[in-house]
């Protein structure tokens, strides 16, 4: 292979000759080898790096602080690595020491070198175009990858949102679609009172929902974000006007309601915007997790369990036992939110570890927030194609449940009271027949007004008010 000399701080060290990455680059990879994981893994946080370096050349242009040749080179070379052509340079590991320094010497190094490839230079040419002189001019990584880091977590934030308004449609579909099928609801596993299958369904999606707002409150608050605070939130190596600036051109870069924290010393050493999306992420994991739980067990059987409703074969399921085949979907599902779940133990210790004026653990924090989002919106979509959608439901199955159930004797309370109606089922318990035959056996005069009360479509909303 054939190489160029590149020197830093450290000392010289051969960089490949058509690399577009550098000196530093090349010793994180040395130093670096953690996950296997490079940061181009996370493709939304590639395009904000360069959304943010181009923000910061546009306005160190309209300062006169860097020459319109320069600016324009790098510029360019922002759009390129902005469309993706140029991941496959940014190979930093996404776990790293240093805060996310390494990261933005990535870009930094892939950047420059573009614009020189642009600007008819040699890759290395550095007294042309600088990494630092010129690309990171009036920066910090102490500013630029946080606020990276932010933009990219908005962008997956509206892909979850997508996927969680895509699984909620499905729900509400089959809510439709089985409204008129009534089963036995079930409290501590033990018969409760009749329902609908359809409103289990719609009450499903009403808690998939319920979560976008969430997401979207939280969009907007990782819109506030550092830019020009440089090292520590004091703008040292800036020039007055400078972060407004480049906040303004980042907000028209990106389209998103990009502003300034009020604070920069707060907003650089504070994390807790991501403990709080990660909190989200959790809450969300939990309720879906719980409602795969549900699908699981609604689906056992098929013979020896509730069999109420029917999931989607979407493959075999055993090795050994012909004919079987397992909810693996939801299984699936569960493993996403308990991974997720995992996750934020590793967020709340990073963001409570940051000392003093930095949070040099933002890196694992970046690749626990960008996995979990990551993975629950390929899940949601998952779920409803490769399981809701085909759904079926088992109509009899369910109506010979309730009808086998006590639980219907519930509706009896208000008028028999408490206590008979607790008598009616443990005699029926006992001698094997059913609550009506009992009543109708006791002689009572209004034996047949009692019975039309265990009708199970009756019971599936409130009774109409007696006023006499």
């Amino acid at each position: 292979m054939d190489y160029r000399m590149e020197h830093d701080s450290l000392g010289n060290h051969k960089v490949p000759v058509d690399a577009y990455y550098g000196v530093q680059t090349l010793r994180a990879l040395e130093n670096f080898d953690i996950s296997g994981i490079p940061i181009s893994r996370f493709d939304r946080m590639i395009q904000a790096l360069a959304e943010v370096k181009k923000a910061a050349c546009l306005a160190n242009m309209e300062l006169d602080l860097l020459p319109d040749s320069i600016g324009e080179a790098i510029v360019q070379a922002c759009r390129d690595v902005r469309s993706g052509m140029l991941d496959s340079q940014f190979v930093v590991d996404v776990v790293q020491g240093g805060a996310g320094t390494s990261v933005n010497m990535n870009a930094n190094e892939v950047i420059c070198n573009r614009a020189l490839e642009i600007a008819g230079h040699a890759k290395g040419e550095y007294h042309f175009i600088h990494p630092l002189n010129h690309v990171n001019l009036s920066q910090s990584t102490n500013d630029v990858y946080p606020t990276a880091f932010r933009i990219a977590l908005v962008r997956y934030i509206d892909e979850l949102i997508r996927a969680i308004r895509e699984l909620r449609e499905g729900l509400d579909a089959k809510g439709t679609e089985f409204a008129r099928v009534i089963k036995m609801a079930r409290t501590q596993l033990q018969d409760a009172v009749p329902i609908t299958l359809g409103a289990e369904f719609a009450a499903w999606g009403v808690t998939v929902g319920e979560d976008i707002q969430r997401l979207e409150e939280m969009r907007l608050l990782l819109c506030e974000v550092n830019m020009g605070a440089t090292a520590v939130g004091t703008g040292i190596n800036s020039v007055v006007g400078y972060s407004d600036i480049v906040v303004t051109r980042l907000a028209g870069i990106t389209g998103l309601p990009i502003r300034r924290a009020e604070n920069l010393i707060e907003a650089t050493s504070d994390a807790g915007a991501y403990v709080m999306l990660s909190g989200m992420l959790k809450r969300i994991s939990v309720k879906i997790s719980k409602i795969c739980n549900d699908l699981r067990l609604l689906s056992s059987g098929p013979f020896t369990g509730l069999r109420e409703i029917n999931l989607p074969a979407v493959q075999p399921g055993s090795s050994i036992m012909p004919g079987k085949v397992n909810p693996v979907i939801p299984e699936l599902v569960n493993q996403v939110a308990y991974q997720v779940i995992g996750n934020d133990m590793t967020v709340t210790m990073a963001a409570e570890s940051g000392q003093l004026q930095l949070n040099v653990f933002l890196p694992i924090i970046a690749f626990n927030l960008f996995q979990g989002l990551e993975m629950l919106s390929r899940a949601f979509v998952t779920l409803r194609r490769r399981c809701i959608d085909g759904i079926t439901a088992n109509p009899e199955r369910c109506l010979q449940l309730v009808k086998g159930s006590l639980g219907v004797v519930t509706a009896l309370a208000p008028v028999l009271g408490y206590e008979e109606a607790a008598s009616l089922v443990k005699q029926a318990q006992e001698s094997g027949k059913d609550v009506c035959q009992i009543v109708r056996e006791s002689g009572v005069a209004n034996a047949d007004e009692i019975c039309s009360l265990l009708d199970p479509e009756m019971m599936l909303a409130p009774r109409a008010r007696n006023n006499k």
